[in-house]
């Protein structure tokens, strides 16, 4: 579901990019498919000990050296980080006091945070967030990123939007990825990803980021149309699978390249039954990770 999105916002109209010009992004922008490798550290050597003895007692023998530290991965994103933001949290719906506070977004104000939506068989938009994000995480480690969530099913409720912005910026993140499924009406078709509009106000100001954001968002629509086959919304953003928003707190509040991410329309069946297909989910993680990949690659 649309983060902070009730009611849907009225689609912009962009630049027309179709799905086959959206695969261009991945043909023509370089390093767009994903060549992660490791590269581990050897191991310690062992360490060298003296052994002390005398003929009449036998010393005791040396205690074993403690484990090693895993070693880090290394690959094409080493040096990088990237915050994953899992929509919402499995655990709002018991916080709605909570997550109904209001926060400021730069262009007003909006609730802490909403439910997310669910298929019509109670699949909830926040557990196929954070299984996405999951995903997109052990992809993007692979490659030697430092990956960030903001969420892992490890808070009672939230974080608030303001708050999920505030940790892409702590981190100094190189991109951020807020991961949604959308909530629309039956017969709504594919995906899109929500681009930072220009703002500045109260607190947000997007000018520094609105031209990384697109490309960043524009790298990830490609590869998404590449990988999992799924087409670009027929009912936001004239096709082109992109969509610029100025009342989404999480992109209002970003100082770093950012963008959102509507997977599919949890709402519709067809959509539905690729969103809570664990081998189509794990092609929509590779798909962004791939855009993401390209984009920090370029």
């Amino acid at each position: 579901m649309r983060h902070e999105d009730f009611p849907p916002p009225t689609p912009r109209r962009g630049p027309v990019f179709a799905a086959a010009a959206l695969a261009g992004v991945c043909l023509t922008a370089a390093g767009c498919a994903g060549d992660g490798g490791q590269d581990p550290k050897a191991g310690p050597e062992s360490a060298s000990r003296s052994a002390v003895s005398t003929p009449s007692a036998p010393q005791p023998s040396a205690p074993a050296a403690p484990p090693s530290a895993s070693p880090e991965r290394r690959g094409p994103l080493t040096g990088r980080t990237v915050v994953i933001d899992p929509g919402h949290n499995p655990g709002n719906r018991d916080h709605t006091r909570e997550i109904n506070s209001q926060v400021a977004i730069g262009t007003g104000h909006k609730e802490c945070d909403t439910t997310g939506t669910a298929t019509d068989a109670g699949y909830a938009e926040a557990e196929f967030t954070l299984d996405v994000s999951r995903r997109l995480r052990t992809l993007l480690e692979e490659q030697g990123a430092k990956v960030v969530l903001t969420q892992d099913g490890d808070r009672p409720y939230g974080p608030c939007v303001d708050e999920r912005a505030r940790i892409g910026n702590k981190e100094r993140a190189d991109a951020v990825v807020s991961v949604h499924a959308d909530g629309s009406a039956t017969g709504n078709r594919g995906f899109h990803v929500i681009l930072p509009a220009a703002v500045n106000g109260d607190g947000a100001d997007t000018a520094k980021i609105v031209a990384p954001s697109r490309d960043l968002g524009e790298r990830i629509a490609g590869n998404f149309v590449r990988v999992t086959g799924s087409a670009p919304s027929n009912y936001i953003g004239d096709n082109t699978g992109l969509d610029t928003r100025d009342d989404l707190g999480g992109l209002n509040l970003s100082t770093v390249p950012k963008v959102f991410i509507e997977c599919g329309n949890m709402r519709d069946p067809n959509d539905a039954a690729l969103l809570t297909s664990s081998g189509w989910r794990q092609k929509a993680a590779l798909g962004i990770a791939e855009g993401v990949g390209s984009y920090l690659k370029r």
